[in-house]
């Protein structure tokens, strides 16, 4: 309250000083006279002064203060954010949050800590002060910045702590917390166009040095754990390799082997230089700067006004003895459906897969709960279908209706097979969804509809029909028409096919 105080006696008293002088330019507008050469003169100080009655400064005050109730008004929750890029050694307006410490202390370019042991090295006025970094500053720190990040904090809640010790573990720049922010958005189950997925946005062709697995059931690159050590063991790698942070950032957005190549090209070792000169692609000019102003607006909550704190979230992974549907687990044990989501976003189906080291993430707060729940025999924990096979059914069909995955299907129907399907025969399907017609659509691939394939995808050695369907999340039959091809054809590699966008 007392901040607020300062603040609203700060702008008070600029709408005076605004008020007297505007009655003095007004009185000096008209303290003019001709004389008999035509010329002007002023009057004399004191006779102004006179002319400056009570009322009229009444009324200036009374102007100044709708105006500065207005301006209060139309600030609300963001009366903290600036409408103009900060200048690095800028010191905080009276009442402002002016107890937040700045991020580069003393303006050591090296490295500097914001407290907890927490080293910044990117936070330096040298990057703050470049031209684009500035900019980014200006549209993070407006009020429609400043709600986004808010908005994107709140779904980071669950996942900054336990990344923020990784980074500390291996003592790198605190700034890749925020990297997220720029990747996802910190949407645990974002996926670009390009098919990179997770916090990090992972692609399939660069997980395999990190122990991240993609099957029908499970994509860990949605897995906040696995995927924030392989995000921060591969920027470690950048880093040892180029020797420079802004470099490092670089080649996690283009690629490694992209900027080598460009430094090898150009014998330029500066990424402020290379992008100055349109020697990286336009997304990587942009990317670190996007960052290094990511980074500086919320590392310091209050002095911006982000709104959302971090309180250490507890949480346990612990093994399983049977498959489970984790929507039916958080319901009995009275865990949030959407909390249980968000731990364990690897589940594609929302149950977890028979590989008895898979580790499931519950709440430490409902330990007790969820261990009494797995102990009941009485209790199914997984959701069943039983679907009568009629004419024009595929496996692949079914699973898109029932929203499960191939490998489920084929799991509790051993032997089952596209070619062997008999119409009549009744298939178990282990589902997560609630309240599913148990006939799925006859004849009608449920993958191919409403899809265009305006896409194109070049085929590698051994990828078949079924392998790039999933990919593309179509149905293999679908695809195979839209190519002019029967399912059944061997794909030579390097063929390229039409296949759908990913949105």
């Amino acid at each position: 309250m007392k901040n607020f105080n300062l603040c609203v006696d700060f702008v008070g008293s600029l709408h005076r000083r605004r008020g007297v002088l505007r009655a003095r330019k007004t009185l000096e507008e008209s303290a003019y006279e001709p004389s008999a050469k035509s010329l002007q003169r002023r009057i004399p100080e004191d006779v102004f002064l006179a002319r400056i009655t009570p009322r009229r400064l009444c009324k200036e005050a009374i102007n100044a203060a709708l105006i500065t109730i207005i301006f209060l008004l139309s600030c609300g929750g963001g009366l903290l954010a600036l409408d103009r890029p900060l200048r690095v050694n800028e010191p905080l307006p009276v009442g402002l949050g002016s107890d937040e410490p700045l991020p580069f202390g003393l303006g050591s370019e090296s490295s500097n800590s914001l407290g907890g042991g927490r080293v910044y090295r990117l936070l330096t006025p040298a990057l703050l002060e470049q031209p684009l970094t500035q900019r980014y500053i200006a549209q993070y720190t407006n009020r429609s910045g400043i709600a986004f990040l808010n908005s994107v904090m709140e779904r980071a809640n669950i996942y900054m702590p336990f990344i923020r010790e990784e980074i500390e573990k291996r003592n790198l720049p605190m700034e890749l917390a925020y990297l997220p922010v720029i990747e996802s958005s910190f949407e645990i189950t974002a996926r670009s166009r390009s098919g990179a997925v997770g916090l990090w946005q992972f692609m399939l062709n660069s997980i395999s040095p990190f122990n991240i697995r993609v099957t029908d059931n499970i994509d860990e690159r949605r897995d906040f754990i696995k995927s924030t050590r392989g995000a921060l063991q591969k920027l470690d790698d950048n880093y040892r390799t180029l020797g420079n942070w802004e470099l490092a950032l670089a080649a996690y957005n283009a690629g490694l082997g992209a900027v080598s190549r460009t430094i090898q090209r150009t014998g330029i070792r500066d990424y402020w230089v290379l992008s100055e000169r349109n020697e990286l692609r336009e997304e990587t000019v942009h990317y670190v700067p996007k960052l290094i102003a990511a980074a500086f607006v919320l590392s310091q909550p209050r002095r911006f006004g982000i709104n959302v704190w971090f309180d250490k979230f507890e949480w346990e992974a612990i093994p399983l003895q049977k498959q489970v549907s984790i929507d039916i687990l958080a319901d009995e044990a009275g865990i949030s459906r959407d909390l249980m989501r968000r731990l364990n976003a690897e589940l594609l189906n929302g149950i977890t897969p028979e590989d008895r080291d898979f580790r499931l993430k519950i709440p430490a707060s409902h330990i007790e709960q969820v261990k009494a729940v797995l102990g009941r025999d009485d209790l199914k924990l997984i959701r069943y279908y039983y679907h009568t096979v009629r004419h024009g059914d595929t496996l692949w069909s079914m699973s898109r209706h029932y929203g499960t995955s191939l490998l489920l299907i084929e799991q509790y129907n051993p032997g089952i097979s596209n070619r062997y399907l008999r119409i009549g025969e009744t298939i178990i399907i282990p589902s997560q969804t609630e309240n599913i017609s148990p006939q799925a659509p006859a004849g009608i691939p449920a993958g191919s509809g409403g899809q265009t394939f305006n896409g194109t995808h070049v085929v590698l050695k051994g990828e078949t029909f079924w392998s790039i369907s999933r990919m593309y999340g179509t149905d293999p039959q679908a695809l195979a028409q839209a190519n002019g091809m029967r399912i059944d054809q061997i794909l030579h590699e390097g063929r390229t096919l039409k296949v759908p966008i990913i949105q």
